[in-house]
């Protein structure tokens, strides 16, 4: 057996074994080495051993037909030879395997070499050496054996083929299982809480295991940046790049990126390859390969999601881009979330900084209580190990806790002497006013038990409705605490603030009488910080807690 000329130079050497393995098997079932055509032109690809190919002309002419059948066949007969070519199937091509086979004949009959040297491609003499070295096989033998191999030899390529598509699907709900378990945990963890950068990060090394890339990177900008707007100058980045793996572009780069590919006016997946990265005009030699998706929600685009330079080098595709373009709508709906919060908040920011501003207008002896008290309310509470959103929560209550006072009649808010028992009575009604100014309001639901509870005692004997001990919600005990201390150390027009001494003791007499004794307890722990927040008054009203408590 050996390859032709042509076919040398043709074949890569991993068809040529596969054709070398196709002859080797078709002789161990038949006892003679077979050529390989071309199924579809009849070009000659593998030659038998001894060269007995069989007629050129004959065998490329049939090929075709044969292929179309689908049966091996009998193609030309003489007394004492036949040629017998089979059809088979590897992978996408179309083979034809020919071998001359000597024929068993009467013992009276007299074999025409020449004729059988036509028949199998060689000279008279070569033909009488090749049969007297050949077994013998009758017809009905011969096309019994060559359905079995065909049908054989076409059953394993199909089982090739079969294996193949099953590691293709295989690989393909591998990937898409990969990808489903992506955006499901992407998905778990849109929680206002999660900062874009925090969300930002978890995508970037999930996709760094699913995209065959090199590096990915998100540069966020402010939203509002009009849609037909590509100039830098008018768009501000919100926070740092971030970035998985090899990332070939800083932040700056990464602006003129989306400046030189016009990226917020089209505002939708962009994908380059060679194509385009290999003109001379292309500006990032760095960057072969890249895929750019908007983190878009919508009118506003909040940013760009970007994965570069793919693992082998090939070009990024639909699927690629169709994975982070999913990505980026998440990341972009989740950053509209935290953008949709901001604006809430600050709405809530304003509706209590007004209010703020009332208490201290109607009650101008007291102006900057409320920010003391809350700021007081603060330290106490992180004292007591509050989590942060307890600690905003006792900040804002304590801004609100004294609003009811805007219902109470100046004269008596005013009044620089001593009250009557009829005003006093009138005075005590100020929690229950607050809380029906605020119970319209959803966003500050959670501070009402503050505001309606702030004057209850310890023992049942404050106000309004007479709770007593841990009845009494904490934030509530907590504001007691910080109120009660900033009314006694506190300038009034008709009297000084009580001396550090006297307050103490009026603390410690009233622990666990007009006040709860932990939150006593936490006022002392916390003592020297107290007295600092009490002495600072601050000229702006805010929510950062890292400032409300220094």
């Amino acid at each position: 057996m050996s390859l032709t000329g042509n076919a040398v130079g043709t074949f890569v050497p991993a068809v040529r074994h596969r054709l070398k393995q196709l002859s080797t098997e078709l002789r161990n079932y038949f006892g003679v080495s077979f050529c390989l055509r071309d199924g579809n032109s009849g070009e000659l690809l593998i030659s038998a051993d001894g060269h007995h190919d069989g007629d050129e002309d004959l065998l490329a002419s049939l090929s075709p037909g044969i292929v179309r059948e689908g049966t091996a066949t009998i193609v030309a007969e003489e007394n004492g030879c036949a040629l017998l070519s089979l059809p088979l199937r590897d992978g996408a091509q179309d083979l034809i395997a020919s071998a001359p086979f000597r024929l068993a004949t009467s013992s009276n009959a007299a074999v025409d070499f020449s004729q059988v040297g036509k028949l199998i491609g060689s000279s008279p003499e070569e033909a009488k050496h090749w049969y007297n070295n050949q077994a013998e096989w009758t017809i009905p033998a011969l096309e019994r054996m060559a359905a079995v191999v065909v049908g054989k030899i076409g059953a394993e390529t199909e089982i090739v083929r079969l294996t193949e598509e099953i590691d293709k699907v295989s690989d393909s709900l591998s990937s898409t299982y990969e990808e489903i378990s992506l955006l499901y945990g992407l998905t778990q963890n849109l929680r206002i809480s999660s900062s874009d950068s925090q969300l930002g990060d978890l995508a970037l090394n999930w996709l760094l295991e699913v995209i065959p890339c090199r590096g990915l990177s998100i540069l966020f900008q402010q939203p509002g940046v009009k849609k037909n707007s590509n100039d830098l100058a008018s768009t501000a980045y919100a926070s740092p790049q971030l970035t998985a793996g090899e990332c070939p572009a800083d932040t700056t780069m990464l602006s003129q990126l989306i400046q030189y590919l016009n990226l917020n006016q089209k505002r939708s997946a962009f994908v380059a390859n060679q194509r385009i990265t290999e003109r001379p005009d292309w500006p990032f030699p760095a960057i072969r390969q890249i895929i750019a998706v908007p983190l878009i929600e919508g009118e506003n685009v909040f940013g760009w999601l970007f994965a570069f330079n793919h693992n082998e080098d090939k070009g990024f595709g639909t699927v690629e881009a169709s994975l982070l373009s999913s990505v980026g709508t998440i990341l972009g709906i989740h950053s509209g979330n935290i953008e949709l919060y901001r604006r809430q908040s600050e709405f809530v920011t304003s509706v209590v900084r007004a209010m703020t501003s009332a208490i201290d207008a109607k009650d101008p002896y007291t102006c900057g209580h409320s920010d003391r008290v809350a700021r007081l309310g603060v330290r106490l509470a992180k004292e007591l190990g509050m989590d942060e959103r307890d600690l905003n929560l006792m900040y804002m209550a304590g801004l609100l806790h004294d609003v009811g006072k805007i219902g109470i009649d100046d004269s008596v808010l005013r009044k620089p002497g001593r009250l009557t028992d009829e005003e006093y009575e009138h005075i005590k009604l100020h929690p229950e006013l607050g809380y029906n100014i605020l119970a319209g309001l959803k966003q500050l639901e959670d501070v009402l038990p503050v505001v309606l509870h702030h004057h209850e005692q310890w023992d049942g004997n404050g106000y309004p409705h007479g709770l007593a001990g841990e009845s009494i919600p904490l934030m509530a005990r907590i504001a007691a605490v910080a109120d009660s201390y900033d009314a006694m150390s506190s300038d009034r027009p008709y009297r000084k603030g009580m001396p550090a001494e006297r307050v103490d003791k009026i603390f410690q007499e009233g622990s666990g009488t007009q006040w709860d004794p932990e939150v006593v307890a936490a006022f002392f722990a916390a003592r020297k910080d107290i007295d600092s927040i009490v002495r600072e008054e601050r000229a702006e009203l805010g929510f950062d807690l890292t400032n409300a408590t220094s």
